[in-house]
């Protein structure tokens, strides 16, 4: 993980790309941002498919909840940071996979990590994370989902609220009892059903902005530990 004063260092190196025909304004604002970004750099130093591999690590600095030997489901996790981060954290092995990753998108292969290409809101898909990683339960939740945007902020949020429900449903189906979840929950004003549901569910539950997050951005984390159990059917 980059520490403060590679980041430091990194962000006083300013680069500012030309307008070419063809390319948008946008673009070329995504563009400087990506290559003025010292975790964008950080992550292509040190092999990691994503930035946002860095957001996971600073979570579990601060929680504690990839211990060696933990077992890992990654929701919609192409293309694979937060598998990296996990898998490295719990010491899982390609002999013996800790971590399923599962996507509607390709992933490339990442050692010590079962790759799935399924739909979470399939209700085989439990089905699947269990023959993966057994009927014992599983340690910890992970979910960076969101929804493609179109524009509309209040729609954005419903349609990414929705991915974030769809993690804790599969959360309180695979957890074990004392397990965990981190998932992505945009800043809105439909989240109290949710908050609520968390609570019951959980002994303890956290909103976390990690330094990776860009300012700008309305991303939170819920960070969910203490997973009191299934209710009885």
């Amino acid at each position: 993980m980059p520490d403060d004063k590679r980041l430091r260092g990194r962000r006083a190196l300013k680069v500012h790309v030309k307008s070419a025909r063809g390319r948008k304004a946008s673009s070329v604002r995504w563009l400087e941002r990506q290559l003025n970004d010292p975790y964008s750099a950080a992550a292509r130093a040190e092999g990691y498919r994503a930035r946002s591999a860095y957001k996971l690590a600073e979570i579990d600095d601060r929680f504690h909840l990839l211990a060696p030997g933990k077992r890992v489901v990654d929701l919609g996790a192409a293309p694979g940071g937060w598998s990296q981060v996990a898998a490295a954290r719990v010491r899982s092995t390609g002999d013996r996979p800790l971590i399923v990753a599962l996507d509607v998108l390709d992933i490339d292969p990442i050692p010590g990590v079962a790759i799935l290409k399924r739909d979470i809101l399939e209700p085989a898909t439990l089905a699947d994370i269990t023959a993966a990683l057994g009927a014992d339960g599983v340690d910890v939740v992970l979910s960076d989902m969101a929804a493609p945007t179109v524009g509309h902020r209040q729609t954005d949020h419903l349609r990414t609220m929705r991915l974030t429900e769809a993690a804790v449903e599969v959360a309180t189906a695979v957890l074990k009892p004392g397990g965990a979840m981190v998932a992505k929950a945009f800043r809105g004003g439909t989240e109290n059903e949710l908050l609520a549901q968390l609570k019951r569910d959980f002994a303890s539950v956290r909103h976390v902005k990690p330094p990776a997050s860009r300012v700008e951005s309305v991303e939170l984390y819920l960070v969910a530990q203490g997973f009191r159990g299934r209710a009885p059917a």
